[in-house]
C-alpha cells in the first residue's frame, strides 16, 4: 500500500470512536470514519482544538456543528497543486487527500511518456485527477453528472493557473457519454473511473456496483 505522505497543508491529528481528526491548511475537522474502530484517542488534547464536527442524524445524512466561524471555502497546496476546499452536506470537504499518490502516479506516467497525452476522467468529481493530469501536461476531458462539481473543477484547474491548458468539461451521465464517444469514435491513451458507491439514476448505479 502507497501511502500519501508528501502533505504539507493536511494532516491526520489523531483518529478514534469512528472519527477522524484532520488538519487541512490551519482549519482543523472532525469527520465520521467507520473504519476507525478504537476507541482511545492517542492525543485527547487536539480534538479540543477542532473548528468543526460534522456530526450524523439518527435519519439519515448529517451536518456541521461550526466552533468557530469558518470561510465558506479555502485552498490547500499538493506540492504545484491548489485545491478549493469547502465543508459539504455529507461529511466530505471536496476533496480527497489519500488520492495524492494515484496523481503522482499518474503525473509520473505522463511526463515520462515523452509524447501527448489524451485523458478522459470519469465520475470526474471536482477535478483532483483532472488538476494532476493537467499539471503533467495531458489533455483532459472531465465528465461527471453534476453540475455543481464540474464547476468545482473548474474552480481548482484555475486555481492551479491551468485554465489554458487543454481541457474539456462535460455535464453528463458517463454510461451515455461514453456509448457517444465509441459512435464518434473517439479514443483516449488513459481513463480514470472513480466511480461512487451510489448515485442518481440507473445507469450511473449499475457501473459504480
Amino acid at each position: 500500500m502507497n501511502i500519501a505522505n508528501n502533505w504539507k497543508d493536511y494532516e491526520i491529528l489523531d483518529m478514534a470512536n469512528g472519527e477522524k481528526l484532520e488538519r487541512w491548511k490551519n482549519i482543523i475537522l472532525i469527520r465520521p470514519d467507520p473504519q476507525i474502530i478504537w476507541k482511545d484517542k492517542s492525543f485527547p488534547e487536539k480534538w479540543k482544538k477542532a473548528n468543526a464536527v460534522y456530526k450524523r442524524s439518527k435519519s439519515g445524512g448529517g451536518g456541521w456543528d461550526y466552533k468557530t466561524k469558518l470561510p465558506q471555502s479555502w485552498q490547500i497546496k499538493y506540492n504545484d497543486l491548489t485545491f478549493n476546499i469547502k465543508p459539504m452536506g455529507f461529511k466530505h470537504t471536496g476533496l480527497f487527500p489519500e488520492q495524492a499518490v494515484n496523481w503522482d502516479w499518474m503525473i509520473n506516467k505522463i511526463r515520462n511518456s515523452k509524447r501527448e497525452i489524451k485523458v478522459l476522467n470519469l465520475f470526474a468529481y471536482t477535478g483532483g485527477a483532472t488538476v494532476a493530469c493537467l499539471s503533467a501536461g495531458a489533455s483532459v476531458c472531465h465528465v461527471d453528472s453534476s453540475k455543481g462539481m464540474v464547476s468545482w473543477a473548474k474552480e481548482n484547474v484555475i486555481a492551479s493557473k491551468l485554465q489554458n491548458k487543454p481541457v474539456r468539461y462535460i455535464v453528463d451521465d458517463v454510461i451515455k457519454f461514453v456509448n457517444r464517444e465509441i459512435r464518434r469514435g473517439n479514443k483516449y491513451d488513459a481513463i480514470i473511473m472513480d466511480p461512487p458507491s451510489y448515485g442518481r439514476g440507473s445507469s450511473r448505479r449499475s457501473m459504480a456496483i
